[in-house]
């Protein structure tokens, strides 16, 4: 057995996987094969939530079926609504709101007594997870901002839904269309924090919820999920000063602060994810004529580039433009790590099911480096 030190696992594989492929070196990402940029341009996030718990992608006729439990799923129990609306009350963080929630659906679950080793249990359970959490996070959000909960709209896509129930209206086609881009580049990456967390909690035979949750409270932490978050008090830091963007970048440089939105632990280009979402950018600040975001966003990197940060092997990801999508879309900043769980709940999913199908207890080592010949001292003599 190997006493080689690999601090964070970085490099070290745990396990085998069919669900995501990424190659850092020339910024690939795909789903079972398909390229990022195919699905999220082509296919609804249906269809990709489908093809992560399945082999591939669903005909017309298996999409329809699908569509129609996951539509079916959205509806949340009324007690469970009445704990959001009281967390909202009491000032929650969003994260920690939709991770109270979310311990909360087995409680109201049919099938929570059920072997956890039942596939097909799992998977629908995983369903009920995925199609709940726009229907809690839009009634955390209303609620604290005094509105009652609007119920889902079972005409609605996945990603319409959401808008919908967040703001009470129903979005254009081009909102709708952004967003569910948006769920698509963010459903799966690998085994990512959060993903491995899931794992970890699911190679217990723990059920699909408490895998989940673990993701959940992986993805809370700054170090995961947040960097949108950061890249928005950024730019709103620059308005809000009248400032030059290159300026304030070369500025946040010199004084040590670090570019949110910029370096990534697999990608040593531009993140595949902040191509898409730059393009889309760019359509929604045409469409609304306000260009201030992609302005500034542009510069940034522009200027970042001409410094060889990309040359070095950190360049955008996928944060560094999603904070200004969603922002566009009348977003709060705080939910844009909710979101992110939204997505990749999907994908924690179908980690979980694939781990599960062939499980194995994960229980790594920790090089000892305490004291070994430590003499008991008697309270009374200490």
């Amino acid at each position: 057995m190997s006493n080689e030190l690999e601090r964070g696992l970085e490099g070290v594989l745990v396990a085998e996987s069919d669900l995501s492929y990424i190659d850092g070196s020339d910024g690939t990402l795909l789903y079972r094969g398909y390229h990022i940029e195919d699905l999220a341009t082509r296919a609804d996030f249906e269809e990709v939530l489908y093809l992560l718990w399945h082999d591939d992608l669903p005909t017309r006729t298996e999409l329809e079926t699908f569509t129609e439990k996951l539509t079916a799923d959205q509806h949340v129990d009324d007690d469970v609504l009445t704990a959001v609306a009281d967390m909202a009350d009491a000032d929650a963080d969003p994260m920690d709101a939709l991770r109270t929630a979310v311990s909360l659906l087995p409680t109201y679950d049919p099938e929570s007594d059920a072997d956890t080793d039942d596939a097909a249990v799992g998977r629908r359970q995983g369903r009920r997870i995925t199609a709940k959490i726009p229907t809690i996070l839009a009634a955390f959000d209303r609620a604290r901002r005094g509105e009652e909960p609007v119920e889902p709209d079972d005409d609605l896509g996945y990603a319409g839904n959401f808008l919908y129930m967040l703001t009470g209206t129903r979005p254009d086609d081009v909102a709708e269309e952004t967003f569910d881009m948006a769920m698509t580049l963010h459903a799966d990456h690998g085994l990512n924090a959060s993903t491995f967390a899931s794992m970890v909690i699911a190679s217990t035979m723990a059920d699909v919820y408490s895998s989940v949750i673990g993701g959940i409270g992986a993805l809370s932490g700054p170090l995961h999920g947040g960097a949108n978050e950061d890249v928005m008090e950024m730019l709103e830091e620059i308005d809000e000063a009248g400032a030059d963007p290159v300026e304030w970048a070369k500025k946040a440089r010199a004084d040590g602060r670090r570019i949110p939105g910029y370096g990534h632990r697999v990608y040593q280009v531009k993140d595949p994810r902040a191509n898409i979402l730059e393009s889309r950018l760019r359509d929604l600040s045409d469409a609304s004529g306000d260009t201030t975001w992609l302005d500034y966003t542009t510069a940034i990197e522009g200027h970042l580039a001409d410094e060889g940060l990309v040359e070095k092997g950190i360049a955008p990801n996928v944060d560094f433009y999603s904070g200004s999508v969603y922002d566009h879309l009348g977003i709060p900043t705080d939910m844009y790590t909710p979101i992110f769980a939204m997505a990749r709940a999907g994908g924690w999913i179908a980690h979980i099911l694939e781990y599960q199908s062939d499980n194995r207890l994960i229980r790594p080592r920790a090089r000892y480096t305490g004291r070994t010949d430590a003499d008991f001292v008697p309270i009374d003599e200490r």
